[in-house]
């Protein structure tokens, strides 16, 4: 992964033209597809901007990425929640289209995708255009008239599971009218909220003897006692802010791998001599290889490769080396599995700020990207912020803007955390949502296409 991000970040600094133009295209291709709209009528362009996909990661118990939970921004789903069934089904339809002009499949690679989709919509044929290995479907109950029978709902859910899908049930102690699905659900989604050792107890059970091993996701974890909670429930999959909750973290300090990096940027900094600093990178034997393995990587087209320290800083110059090494820091000493899960929503608010700033100068572009990625490193690194930052030297307006300290790209930042934060919320986040595009001068539309091009991106540097 780091190597793609290297390459990404230092070499070619945008998509040639026509890979550009490629991805602009496929989110033109969706809005024509799916286009956004209330019962009957278009919708307004404040609603289409509201409405597009965001992800929520499922984590193993690893602490791992294993999957992501897909759903429409959150203003949509608030929007619709009392509406007709029909106006439910044209939304589902929307999210499903969005994920197969999204190639969804060919992103997740292993990865699980989790979609709630109403109980009379696993029958529509839109559903045969996912890529079935990587489903998993979670049925949900409508108040309204037109639900399908027992009979009927169970083999549509038959039909999807012989297409190679998934099934998961919302908690059957409290949505009882789908637990006659039991015997073929794979996964049972509970809410963390209300979730102790007695319901826990019986849902274990329920998964064990009816639901033949169904694995338990809790949704909405707030914080990592509460993961450590569900884990001793026996739970398997979670989700939830704890994916980048800050604790109390004051008594800890950089790692030494990133300790060394930091010395490295300090003597940068200090305007060493180009042998002073290949002196200092030859100390490190990991460090002075993965150099040379970047500067001789693909993204840089040497002629000839590149053997010694020396000529490597030369070619790579001291703004790209203080860059590279940001970068480093970030990744040299992750505190638990949980750093992999928040670095991937660093470089997703990295690169959709970078989006976002499409035609600024490339210093700027390089700021808005380090932005986004250094606004979660107290939580990659599991350090106080002030002590994650001291060691990067960051120029003042990225670090004021990353300390949130009304930095010139601190709107920008805060644009990209609304449409990020659009997964959690409910009505609430699709007006922080708007309120914040406007304080940028950006249409949500745009920060719509941006934020899934970000998501594509993260998602594909890391296999």
């Amino acid at each position: 992964m780091l190597r793609a991000l290297l390459g990404r970040l230092f070499g070619r600094k945008r998509p040639a033209p026509s890979v550009a133009a490629g991805e602009a295209e496929g989110f033109r291709r969706l809005q024509r597809a799916a286009p956004l709209r209330a019962e009957g009528a278009p919708a307004s362009p404040v609603e289409a901007g509201a409405t597009f996909l965001c992800r929520e990661a499922v984590l193993g118990r690893n602490q791992r990425i294993t999957g992501y939970q897909f759903m429409l921004q959150a203003g949509t789903r608030a929007h619709i929640r009392h509406s007709s069934r029909n106006i439910h089904h044209v939304f589902a339809e929307v999210l499903v289209r969005s994920l197969v002009d999204a190639d969804i499949g060919e992103l997740l690679g292993e990865r699980l995708a989790f979609i709630d989709l109403p109980d009379s919509f696993l029958s529509h044929p839109s559903l045969a255009a996912l890529p079935a290995r990587n489903m998993v479907i979670v049925p949900t109950v409508l108040p309204d008239a037109g639900a399908p029978e027992p009979t009927a709902l169970r083999a549509a859910v038959t039909a999807l599971r012989a297409r190679g899908m998934r099934i998961g049930l919302i908690d059957p102690t409290v949505v009882g009218e789908l637990a006659h699905l039991l015997p073929q659900a794979e996964f049972i989604v509970a809410q963390a909220e209300g979730l102790d050792a007695r319901r826990g107890l019986k849902l274990g059970n329920i998964a064990l003897e009816v639901a033949h091993d169904a694995r338990l996701v809790v949704r909405g974890l707030p914080s990592l006692d509460d993961f450590r909670f569900c884990c001793k429930l026996g739970a398997s999959l979670f989700q939830g802010p704890f994916i980048t909750s800050r604790e109390d973290w004051s008594a800890r300090d950089p790692g030494p791998n990133t300790a060394r990096i930091g010395a490295l940027i300090a003597r940068l900094r200090a305007d060493a001599d180009t042998r002073e600093l290949a002196d200092l990178l030859k100390q490190d034997a990991a460090l002075s290889l993965r150099l040379l393995r970047y500067i001789n990587s693909a993204a840089n087209a040497l002629p000839q490769p590149v053997s010694s320290i020396e000529h490597a800083l030369a070619l790579l110059g001291r703004e790209r080396l203080q860059r590279w090494l940001i970068l480093l820091a970030c990744t040299a000493d992750k505190a638990g599995e949980r750093g992999g899960a928040v670095l991937e929503t660093a470089l997703v608010r990295g690169r959709m700020m970078e989006l976002l700033g499409a035609g600024r100068p490339a210093a700027e572009s390089d700021a808005l990207f380090l932005v986004g990625l250094l606004s979660l490193i107290d939580v990659i690194l599991q350090v106080p912020l002030d002590k994650a930052l001291a060691p990067l030297a960051l120029g003042a307006e990225v670090e004021a803007s990353v300390r949130g300290d009304h930095g010139p790209y601190q709107a920008l930042l805060a644009l990209t955390v609304a449409c990020e934060r659009g997964e959690a919320g409910e009505g609430a986040a699709g007006d922080a949502l708007r309120a914040a595009a406007a304080a940028c001068g950006i249409a949500p539309e745009q920060a719509s296409e941006c934020h899934l091009q970000a998501l594509s991106w993260a998602m594909q540097i890391q296999d």
